[in-house]
């Protein structure tokens, strides 16, 4: 029996996968949390809730708030889970008026006195983060409304992490945090900073851009190993972050039964991912480098004539081309201003792709976003 079929006999007996200390807040979070951007059926949840996978993330914009209406309908009919649950969600709104029409729109959503941690949904600098925001914060926490306070980020996460790391004021963090970035330099020095200021860190876009290949001796080498091992590639990616303590948590979309099994199998798992595994996908990361994006906008967009959101267009081509979610790649894509989608195929990208550390063809795929995200 490998330790994943010993980790779903557990799961079956009712054992609960294991928690973690969220930073300095004095509370300890399931290590999987349940990723609240896609469509959540009322099963979905009261399994996810049953399996111990009791931190749920979802934001004011997701699915045009049906994501909280969701968790409000189960709060609904569950209401006793509710002191069991770390809610998070998330407002975009960048000024402090909107922020409380949102935070007050999110709690009658889903039908709760208040938020256990509230995030400025995706920064990429720490300079978004003024003095206002901190007051806002203040004034949450001391209403009740909310318990601990952060921020999101899909861009520049290590100069984000960083900066947090001096605020004095950031309960959470939820980043980009895979296979491929975990071993950047930057990103190792922002993440021990952020676990000495006592911040819980929450990892998202866990699988770095999908499943491993089997083009290369490197690629069909993990393949073989970890089917050894009796566990997925997807799973693999999961365990690689969890070997990091300073991790709290990972927030992974769960759309059905099939993934939350899967994930929550590897949350149980008792056997640590070997060194030569850690080696190979971080090989693996090197050698498919030019696949992903890692983020860093700060040094390929300011290189553009005209505010061009590079990092955000990978993301919504990686939902289309990676995640085969054509219409959230589309959704997300148009969402932004014609004015900036218009011009993106006829800008010149050679200075940006020239700076680009995983030397991405940025002007290409640009221009595949704009023929395919429509």
């Amino acid at each position: 029996m490998t330790p994943f079929d010993q980790s779903v006999q557990a799961l079956e007996k009712g054992s609960e996968i294991p928690t973690r200390p969220f930073g300095k807040t004095g509370v300890h979070v399931s290590i999987l949390s349940f990723g609240g951007s896609l469509h959540l059926p009322m099963l979905m949840l009261r399994n996810a809730y049953l399996r111990g996978v009791t931190y749920w993330d979802t934001a004011n914009s997701y699915m045009g708030g049906n994501s909280e209406l969701r968790i409000g309908k189960y709060f609904g009919k569950y209401p006793q889970d509710r002191e069991n649950i770390f809610l998070v969600t998330k407002s975009h709104a960048w000024s402090t008026h909107g922020m409380t029409d949102d935070l007050n729109q999110s709690l009658e959503r889903m039908r709760t006195d208040y938020i256990d941690l509230y995030f400025v949904h995706s920064i990429s600098s720490i300079g978004e983060l003024g003095d206002d925001i901190k007051i806002w914060a203040e004034k949450a926490k001391a209403s009740g409304k909310i318990r601990f306070f952060g921020f999101s980020t899909h861009s520049n996460m290590a100069s984000c992490l960083l900066g947090a790391s001096k605020l004095g004021w950031i309960d959470g963090i939820m980043m980009t945090y895979n296979y491929r970035i975990m071993h950047q330099d930057a990103m190792k020095r922002a993440v021990d900073a952020c676990a000495k200021a006592g911040i819980g860190l929450t990892a998202m876009k866990t699988q770095g851009g999908g499943q491993v290949k089997t083009h290369t001796e490197t690629e069909l080498e993990l393949a073989g190993r970890f089917m050894e091992r009796g566990y997925t590639d997807a799973q693999a990616k999961l365990i690689a972050v969890w070997a990091n303590p300073s991790i709290s948590s990972i927030c992974s979309e769960m759309p059905n039964m099939t993934i939350l099994m899967a994930n929550t199998a590897a949350a149980m798992n008792t056997t640590a991912i070997s060194n030569r595994e850690v080696n190979l996908l971080r090989q693996y990361a090197q050698e498919t480098r030019s696949d992903y994006c890692t983020g860093c906008t700060e040094i390929c967009e300011p290189t553009i004539d005209g505010r061009v959101p590079i990092g955000d267009i990978m993301r919504y081509l990686m939902y289309d081309r990676n995640y085969g979610d054509h219409t959230r790649g589309i959704a997300s894509f148009t969402a932004i201003p014609e004015t900036i989608r218009s011009r993106i195929a006829g800008l010149d990208y050679s200075l940006a792709e020239e700076r680009c550390p995983q030397k991405l063809a940025i002007g290409e795929l640009m221009r595949e976003a704009q023929q395919k995200l429509v």
